[in-house]
């Protein structure tokens, strides 16, 4: 069996501060855990949405690891070749918030489970099935072992006829942005469609203005880039020309998983093969609900409710 859109990379539990501007240097409480990381909040999102999802990835022989397993497989992940690692514990990050919407992040990753990916968890016959392969910036970032994981699996979809979705998804506290560009630029080449934000399209190609950074990105080798501006919606970018769609107005609650959740909304609409504009709007109102619950996951929504939202506006 295949599933039509997989990822691979992190997967972790995240807690978190239980209130606002509470800094990680100082005693406090914390909420969770809550099952996280970027490819499998995506993932998870994806099942969510009525597509079959499946993600490549490890983790610890521990409550935590169960924890992730457990929920994945409960919203209709397929978690095949999810290893289980019974020398490494299950990645974690805490989380802080602050008044300006800004986070803070510390990550157990790259030696824990998480890092610990392997060429043997592709299954080329698996692989070839797969319709969208999503990749994550913070994912390639780890360490060299799940770059070159990344990058086989890109061979083996793109052979078969698959394409390839990017989310530079930068994570400064795992690598500088030199070194981040610097990984990204041999999956950007590989890449059909790339999903990043403003800011995440300018470090990438340096051009400090966000449109054309994004057009610089097309001829990098994608087809279509989608840039994700939050409140203010979303921008798509074709050789054509751009199509601006605008969000929708929900109550913030958590913002964690926001892009990943708009990433699942826009490949799930490239599956259907809707208009980019129709596409970019299920993305939107995706993205837009994912952020009305604590937690990384909590808020991905079911399609009846993105389709309730999206009818309601």
């Amino acid at each position: 069996m295949s599933v039509s859109i997989l990822s691979i990379g992190e997967l972790l539990v995240e807690i978190m501060r239980e209130k606002v501007d509470e800094s990680l240097d100082k005693p406090g409480t914390f909420v969770g855990p809550f099952p996280s990381g970027a490819p499998a909040i995506f993932a998870d999102a994806v099942a969510k949405l009525g597509e079959s999802s499946g993600i490549i990835g490890t983790v610890g022989e521990d409550d935590f690891g169960r924890l992730i397993i457990e929920r994945l497989k409960k919203d209709g992940v397929d978690t095949t070749y999810v290893r289980i690692s019974k020398n490494f514990t299950t990645g974690v990050a805490f989380v802080a918030y602050f008044f300006d919407g800004s986070r803070k992040f510390i990550y157990h990753l790259p030696y824990a489970a998480s890092g610990r990916i392997s060429i043997e968890q592709l299954d080329e016959k698996y692989l070839s099935g797969v319709k969208y392969l999503h990749i994550m910036g913070s994912s390639l970032s780890i360490n060299e072992d799940c770059r070159k994981v990344c990058q086989r699996a890109i061979e083996i979809v793109k052979k078969s006829g698959g394409k390839v979705s990017l989310d530079p998804n930068l994570r400064p506290e795992l690598l500088s942005v030199e070194e981040i560009r610097k990984i990204c630029q041999p999956v950007l080449a590989m890449s059909d469609v790339v999903m990043p934000s403003g800011e995440e399209a300018c470090m990438l190609t340096g051009i400090e203005k966000t449109f054309s950074a994004c057009e610089k990105l097309l001829e990098y080798g994608p087809e279509v880039v989608a840039l994700k501006q939050g409140e203010k919606g979303s921008v798509v970018f074709t050789k054509k020309g751009k199509v601006e769609v605008p969000s929708f107005k929900v109550k913030e609650v958590d913002p964690t998983g926001a892009g990943d959740c708009f990433d699942a909304g826009f490949l799930v609409g490239l599956l259907r093969k809707w208009s980019l504009e129709r596409v970019a709007r299920f993305a939107n109102a995706v993205g837009a609900l994912s952020v009305t619950k604590k937690g990384p996951m909590e808020g991905a929504p079911s399609l009846q409710q993105v389709n309730d939202l999206l009818n309601s506006a």
